[in-house]
């Protein structure tokens, strides 16, 4: 598993030099591909031939890929078609290159033949052979094994064959398969070369060079296109003078463009400026994590909290990464029910910092990071049916909002403007103040001991209960998901630059809002804004600060009493999209065919329409969900697919790319994930011809033959914890300069007694504790390191691709 994080920053001079397609008549987007399924596009940006995109993208690769590649696209409203303009390619292998900085990449043209992907399996082999004359000629044997990788074509598997030929000889062709993007092809064919005359032995074959260097295989693969135009997939060419040492070869090669890309030298189609970060995690079996891994769970149990293996990994990793080594310590200890005591501990170690009651959370420690590491992996369906049915609205209506006289518009009322920025507020206000019952068990949990913390800390303070926890629900956690709604997976795309800004001023409003004190008249005057200061006053003071107590005293009173079940009254629009979907078969005639159809879930359930608007065709209850998983390929020969498994038959579904696949999933699994009777096991294949594909069993009604994925129901998410060991791991590793000087500074605290000049920039309460917890880390380090080696040393062979 991969973790890429793309920022499409800015194009310039887009489009060739001269021309009637000049690009600045037409407005661009670019999209972002893995090989070639488009996982992301940015919106529409107007007519310029330099735009500024500046959208980021996150996620995880959920499969094996060869290339990303960014495309530019141009749209017009007389073209049916939108207009390729350039594209930049980046090959896995290079990724490492352009990692973590800022580079400009010059666009390549657009040609259907160097659009491939994939890889072929080929054997090749000599023979010796006697013909009918007399005469020892040799046979060339060349095997096509297998392919992987090809793309979809129009979405849908292709239908691939093969053609092989013999530099000078006759093409020879493989059978099609049909439905697939993994061919096996498993056929051989033979070509008769012809020998040169100094040739006279018999017990040995050596080629001779003069005929070496005119031999050269070329396959190349092709979609059938019956009635329409074969597709080309890609081609790959191979010297014989491979065998010059090898009797037998067999290798993967990559499939090349056309002529192996080469060509003439493009026009200038103008530049991309992109940022790549990209991670792989190359991890060790289970047994190699267990001593790190026991290592980290161990943490909420040291006393003090600083000499803890993950406080240490905060401390040392600050200054190069800053708290992003916390995150895979956060999933780890959530997956193994340790998380609860670790932040109580750190929470209550800055508290012990922390001299003034209103600074109390306010910066960016190791303690608010953690929490809100916590609430981003734990308060996403909280997000989504809070926010999500509202910020749907503020996006199609786009009223105007701007109340800054120096940014109003010709024509623009600040009255009209006023009345409707504070409709919106009031929506998303009273939509997080009646939200306690969708909260996450373990926020409630964790929001109960920072409220008891702060009040022992600041016994004095009786407003300190609540700006502990409001500092954490409203200004971390709904204000910046209100502010940037893309990134928590609330909107799609990065919002237009009017709504935007409606967007700043609404998250501006709801962190003071939500700020326990922040509407006295003291509060009030500080405002730099003349206009905020006149936009506050709409409010009712008293009202507002009644409706943030209420809300933070249930949700710290609620861990137990609320199990975070998504049942609310009102029907909040969670996720849609057009998809394939299977026809369910209700009839006995039916045709069990895939259509397109929009599927729309909410928090009470989940239709799905002929297109969208329209009456829903069938309606599913969430409540009567049992499980969502995925579906293998081979069951309809498609990929992306996924089923919902419900009280009726499974709703079989084609997502439209691997990256919205998952996506479904997550949010079906987390609407689903209190009810009654899930399943434990399912079948990762279908019901078809009379059995099921996966097990063969006969009986429609046999239980799955597969245990079913981690769910939701604990908040034990689906994590992988040697991957997120193995990255904790890697941040060590990266920074094991650091680690020593902690232990130096350790042991010069424990033998010249009190706080050194070198200490300061860790934070070291008991240098002894601490002192042995990083010896035990080094020697765990050392020894999961000499597993890596070994690993390499038996995997470090030569390439043949």
């Amino acid at each position: 598993m991969c973790v890429m994080l793309f920022l499409a920053g800015e194009a310039k001079n887009l489009g060739p030099s001269s021309g009637p397609n000049r690009l600045r008549d037409l407005c661009t987007f670019c999209t972002i591909s893995l090989d070639q399924e488009e996982v992301y596009r940015t919106k529409v940006y107007e007519k310029s031939v330099s735009p500024f995109y500046g959208e980021d993208f996150y996620f995880e690769i959920p499969r094996p890929f060869q290339c990303l590649s960014f495309y530019v696209y141009a749209k017009s409203m007389f073209q049916i078609r939108d207009l390729p303009v350039g594209k930049v390619a980046i090959r896995k292998e290079d990724l490492y290159k352009y990692c973590g900085k800022e580079n400009w990449f010059q666009l390549q043209p657009v040609d259907p033949h160097s659009e491939v992907q994939g890889k072929v399996h080929l054997e090749m082999k000599l023979n010796e052979l006697i013909t009918e004359n007399g005469s020892i000629c040799q046979q060339l044997v060349v095997q096509i094994i297998a392919c992987q990788g090809l793309p979809l074509i129009s979405g849908q598997n292709c239908d691939p064959y093969a053609t092989v030929t013999l530099v000078g000889s006759d093409q020879k062709k493989t059978k099609v398969k049909k439905k697939t993007s993994d061919p096996q092809f498993e056929e051989t064919f033979h070509f008769e070369v012809t020998r040169s005359s100094s040739y006279k032995g018999r017990s040995h074959f050596h080629v001779e060079e003069e005929d070496i260097e005119k031999l050269e295989i070329k396959v190349e693969l092709w979609n059938n296109g019956n009635l329409a135009q074969d597709v080309f997939l890609g081609e790959t060419r191979v010297s014989v003078k491979i065998l010059r040492n090898d009797h037998i070869h067999r290798a993967w090669y990559l499939l090349q463009p056309k002529g192996n890309g080469t060509k003439s030298k493009p026009d200038d189609l103008g530049s991309l400026r992109l940022k790549v970060t990209y991670t792989e995690d190359n991890v060790l079996p289970s047994a190699c994590y267990t001593a790190l891994r026991n290592l980290m769970l161990k943490s909420p149990d040291v006393k003090p909290i600083s000499a803890s293996a993950a406080h240490v990994l905060g401390d040392i990793c600050r200054e190069s990464v800053g708290y992003e080594a916390l995150l895979p310590v956060v999933r780890l200890l959530l997956h193994h029910n340790r998380l609860l005591p670790f932040l109580t501990s750190v929470a209550a170690l800055e508290l012990e910092n922390t001299q003034e009651a209103n600074t109390i959370f306010r910066g960016n420690s190791l303690a608010t990071r953690c929490i809100d590491d916590m609430m981003k992996i734990v308060g996403r369906s909280y997000l989504t049916v809070t926010l999500k049915p509202v910020l749907n609205e503020i996006f199609e209506s786009n009223k105007t909002c701007e109340i800054d006289p120096v940014k109003l518009k010709e024509g623009d009322n600040v009255e009209v403007n006023k009345e409707n920025l504070q409709g919106y507020v009031q929506k998303v206000f009273t939509s997080i103040t009646q939200s306690s019952s969708s909260c996450s068990p373990l926020m409630c949990d964790v929001f109960r001991s920072l409220r008891q913390l702060a009040s022992k800390r600041f016994p004095a303070d009786p407003h300190v209960q609540y700006s502990a926890v409001s500092s954490f629900i409203f200004l971390r956690f709904f204000a910046v998901a209100v502010l940037s709604p893309h990134t928590f997976q609330l909107r799609a795309h990065h919002p237009e630059p009017e709504i935007s800004r409606t967007l700043t001023l609404i998250s501006k409003t709801i962190q003071s809002l939500g700020s326990w004190g922040s509407l006295s008249k003291n509060k009030l005057s500080s405002f730099k804004e003349t206009y905020m200061y006149d936009f506050f006053k709409l409010f009712q003071e008293d009202e507002c600060i009644e409706k943030v107590k209420k809300i933070i005293t249930v949700q710290c009173g609620c861990g137990k009493l609320y199990p975070g079940s998504l049942t609310v009254r009102c029907v909040h629009m969670i996720f849609n999209r057009e998809v394939h979907k299977r026809a369910q078969g209700r009839k006995r005639i039916g045709q069990k065919n895939f259509k397109k159809r929009w599927l729309r879930v909410t928090n009470q359930e989940l239709s799905y329409h002929k297109q969208k608007g329209k009456e829903a065709l069938c309606v599913i209850p969430v409540k009567n969900i049992l499980s969502v998983e995925k579906l293998e390929e081979s069951a309809f020969n498609r990929k992306n697919m996924f089923q919902v498994i419900h009280s009726e038959k499974p709703l079989y579904v084609q997502a439209g790319n691997c990256v919205e696949t998952n996506s479904w999933i997550e949010v079906l699994s987390q609407v689903s994930r209190c009810n009654p009777g899930r399943l434990s096991t399912f079948h990762p294949s279908a019901y078809v011809g009379g059995f099921w594909l996966c097990c063969k069993e006969t009986n429609e009604s046999t239980p799955g033959c597969k245990p079913c994925t981690a769910t939701l129901a604990n908040i034990q998410l689906d994590i992988d914890c040697d991957r997120e060991t193995e990255r904790i791991f890697s941040f060590f590793s990266s920074s094991r300069s650091r680690l020593q000087k902690m232990e130096d500074a350790c042991a010069g605290m424990s033998v010249y007694l009190g706080q050194q000049e070198d200490c300061s920039a860790f934070t070291i309460q008991d240098p002894k504790e601490t002192f042995r917890t990083i010896k035990e880390l080094g020697e765990v380090l050392d020894d999961l390191q000499a597993h890596h080696d070994l690993k390499g040393a038996l995997t470090d062979e030569p390439g043949t691709m």
